[in-house]
């Protein structure tokens, strides 16, 4: 049974923020403490030029922030079999322009806001599914996250995942990979998520 729903599958491919910020004086460490330096979270000075271009940015997890956008969903009161965990479209943007000159100034004061002065746009995909039942089971059945640098081919990624990931029977696949979990349960999590991906041919895809 396949019962996701497509939300939304289109990236932004704008790549930079231009407009700069209204701030007074120089950004201190705490606006870019806890810099995600692979993923995907907003610090503190990221958030104030996504606010200041438009872009809309959503909590992600606690404390978090992320621009993301929600790419396929289950039913929301669906409890057991295959269940979504999530299903994200994300991106992090980079300077250009006032934006750029502004955050190089300041840098001269306060290197560290020279993190964002490199940063190199990306996106990315994020796709878990799990599955429980009443018997006391609950695994991951797949996890499998890509993100580049380049929009154009993230997208065309993210539209033949869409079709790969709403023509699979998940709640028959999830029983299936429960049955071989003695093949996987005592790899590593980067080999499990390998062992899962070749069982549904992700890779091929």
């Amino acid at each position: 049974m396949n019962d996701l729903k497509l939300i939304t599958a289109h990236l932004d491919a704008r790549a930079h923020y231009a407009t700069p910020i209204a701030f007074d004086g120089t950004p201190g460490r705490e606006y870019v403490d806890l810099f995600d330096q692979s993923g995907y979270d907003l610090s503190a000075l990221e958030k104030l030029y996504a606010a200041a271009n438009g872009q809309a940015f959503h909590p992600h997890r606690e404390h978090r922030h992320a621009i993301r956008s929600v790419w396929l969903e289950s039913p929301p009161d669906k409890v057991e079999g295959a269940v979504l965990n999530h299903a994200l479209l994300l991106e992090r943007k980079g300077y250009r322009g006032a934006a750029l000159a502004q955050l190089q100034s300041w840098a001269q004061v306060n290197p560290l806001v020279n993190k964002l002065v490199k940063y190199k746009p990306k996106w990315g995909l994020d796709f878990s599914m799990d599955y429980a039942d009443r018997s006391g089971n609950v695994i991951e059945v797949l996890h499998f996250e890509y993100d580049g640098f380049d929009c154009e081919e993230i997208q065309e990624r993210v539209s033949r995942y869409t079709d790969t990931f709403l023509s699979i029977d998940w709640d028959f696949g999830g029983r299936r990979v429960l049955a071989r979990i003695d093949e996987w349960i005592g790899l590593d999590f980067q080999a499990q998520s390998a062992w899962k991906c070749d069982y549904f041919g992700i890779w091929d895809r």
